[in-house]
């Protein structure tokens, strides 16, 4: 029996139920005639602060940006050092170097991927400055005790929630617990965008004027160029869509978490999954899996018409692109799990006679 190709992701299909929504969106934003820094971008904006908890947002033009533009709106000391996590995807390192600063990998915890605190308090030291916590695939960090050692050693928390839209730990959503937050709209996000995109999330109101100034060529006012600046603003026909997409965030998540739950019910002994933790509501942006024989894996679910992915293959400080600043650091864990993490399908277009398929299929190997 032949089984028809699960694709890892079609956004064809998830957008496909939003198209009349969109093209509402499309008409409004066309006959406005105002593209940039317009009316669409202000009412995305005030509804993803609401959305999120926080008083302001400003849309810029990609999750890349959104960290380098967070990091220089909050004034860090040249130079200092920004603790990340060694398998972080390899735009958190570009962002704090583009800023002037020096990215500091530690290892993150085997179990959920994400910063480990005890790591990051034995690696602040005198020329620590920030502190950036990664939710990597939807899992929100241990804010808790990211949010103490900010605290305790006067440092700037800053969150890459660029796959977070809508996780929480206790009840507070990601992006609310730094001094900012940087998101993506990446066309694969949960809150995905039909092209690129980003923001910038800040109770601050210091460090949202000064965001504002950065991402429109360093001006408070028209014409008037007070400091270095860039062009990287949100347009309000990808800030339309994403109002309409906003709206339906939660049905997003909540499809994807209803997936997971499948693999984490069915998916056998021999497949390391993702940790459940009590108190953190998980998104599901990925469902990153491990097993020693990934590659294999990979290609036997491809030749059962399973298409899956890879995040990451190769760590940041392992790229040639970065070496020279990054050193050969010892990093195990992040290189343990760069050779051994599977993603599988699990999008808004995803049915759960394809999750079982996928469960299926991975079992019998």
């Amino acid at each position: 029996m032949t089984h028809p190709l699960i694709e890892y992701e079609n956004l064809a299909k998830v957008n496909q139920s939003f198209r009349t929504e969109f093209e509402a969106a499309f008409a409004t934003v066309l006959d406005s005639g105002w593209f940039i820094l317009g009316k669409s971008l202000a009412q995305f904006e005030d509804h993803f602060a609401a959305y999120c908890g926080v008083p302001h947002c400003i849309g810029v033009g990609s999750g890349l940006d959104a960290i380098r533009i967070a990091l220089e709106a909050c004034r860090l000391r040249p130079g200092g050092e920004v603790i990340v996590a060694g398998n972080a995807y390899i735009a958190c390192a570009m962002a704090i170097l583009q800023a002037g600063l020096t990215p500091k990998l530690v290892e993150p915890d085997p179990h959920t991927y994400n910063l480990d605190p005890g790591c990051v308090a034995e690696a602040i030291n005198g020329q620590t400055v920030a502190l950036m916590a990664v939710h990597l695939y939807g899992k929100m960090c241990d804010m808790d005790r990211l949010s103490a050692l900010a605290t305790q050693h006067g440092l700037c928390l800053i969150e890459d929630a660029a796959q977070a839209h809508g996780a929480s730990l206790h009840g507070r959503k990601a992006g609310s617990w730094g001094h900012c937050a940087a998101f993506s709209f990446y066309p694969t996000k949960n809150l995905g965008a039909l092209g690129d995109g980003g923001a910038i999330l800040t109770a601050s109101p210091a460090i949202a004027e000064q965001a504002r100034i950065l991402r429109n060529y360093g001006s408070d006012r028209k014409y008037h160029n007070g400091q270095l600046g860039y062009n990287s603003r949100l347009d309000d026909l990808q800030a339309a869509f994403l109002t309409v997409k906003l709206q339906h965030l939660d049905g997003i998540n909540q499809h994807k978490s209803q997936l997971a739950a499948l693999y984490y019910q069915h998916l056998g002994n021999g497949i390391v999954k993702p940790q459940i933790t009590p108190g953190y509501r998980d998104v599901h942006h990925i469902y990153a899996v491990r097993h020693p024989e990934r590659d294999q894996l990979r290609e036997y679910l491809r030749q059962h018409q399973i298409l899956t992915e890879i995040h990451y293959p190769i760590p940041p400080h392992q790229q040639p692109g970065l070496r020279q600043w990054l050193g050969n650091v010892p990093l195990p864990i992040s290189e343990q799990l760069a050779q051994t993490e599977l993603s599988l399908p699990i999008s808004y277009s995803h049915t759960e006679a394809d999750v079982q398929r996928v469960v299926e299929v991975l079992n019998e190997f």
